[in-house]
């Protein structure tokens, strides 16, 4: 999720037509969060953590709360991230950020979210990875796995990156994926990596459309390691621009289930 405005798009390529493809070997589910709670209930602490706060270094415009006006169930098993035009905390408008930081964190396999995307000028939305040892040796040492992030005013994009030491912010190893038909505010999609040691594979609803390779960067490979999930809504910031006038709100990210898997032998 941390970027600069520079050169994404020279960075991407768009794909269309992809071919679908199924994981390939035995796939066991080792953790899942199924959002089934009441309408009104905050995530799962035993999974999730907040970040309270704003600017996260991508000059942000909200400010991230912990409030289950802008991150819980919906009540029809789904996680509800609500972002909202208010006036808080000095920011003039509100959202969530959720992470398994100190709670569940991942080392390779299929990382999987069933996800509906907000809409307009200004909204980002995204489901990434850090690396554990961020708060030790920083970014983007600690290197970053976006398995998807989106720019409101392109419904039909969405991108896969990775972030590390020499590659990060506007030089990360970024792909696009383009529907041609269909908008991701439209309906629910899946957002999938299957990361090894070697490689990190990117789909959309199953279709392979990104591969990195160890030998494609340029710097450290750095994703040999733990890393933990996040789920936001972010408003504004260096790589959407601010909202404008047709940016409606609230706007709400749909998430379904996040689900993480190993490989069987």
């Amino acid at each position: 999720m941390r970027r600069s405005p520079l050169l994404v798009a020279a960075l991407a390529a768009t794909l269309v037509g992809c071919s679908s493809t199924e994981p390939s070997g035995e796939w066991s589910l080792v953790w899942s969060d199924e959002f089934d709670g009441a309408a009104g209930t905050l995530p799962s602490a035993a999974n999730w953590r907040f970040d309270v706060g704003t600017g996260w270094g991508n000059q942000q415009l909200e400010f991230d709360t912990d409030r289950a006006s802008n991150a819980s169930m919906d009540g029809s098993g789904h996680l509800a991230i609500t972002a909202r035009q208010e006036a808080f905390n000095g920011s003039a408008y509100t959202s969530a950020r959720i992470t398994t930081q100190g709670k569940q964190e991942f080392r390779f396999g299929r990382v999987s979210a069933r996800i509906k995307l907000p809409v307009g000028q200004g909204i980002w939305p995204a489901f990434w990875l850090l690396g554990s040892n961020i708060t030790s040796v920083g970014w983007p040492q600690s290197g970053e796995i976006d398995v998807m992030e989106y720019r409101g005013q392109e419904p039909r994009v969405v991108l896969g990156s990775v972030h590390g030491p020499g590659y990060s912010g506007g030089n990360a190893l970024t792909r696009r994926y383009e529907m041609q038909q269909a908008r991701f505010d439209d309906d629910f999609h899946e957002f999938t990596i299957e990361w090894q040691s070697d490689r990190i594979d990117f789909f959309v609803d199953r279709s392979l459309y990104h591969t990195v390779r160890r030998t494609d960067v340029p710097g450290d490979w750095v994703f040999n390691q733990p890393f933990y999930l996040i789920l936001n809504v972010a408003v504004g910031g260096t790589f959407v621009g601010s909202p404008n006038a047709q940016t409606r709100f609230p706007q709400v990210m749909l998430v379904d289930w996040v689900r993480v898997y190993e490989r069987g032998q």
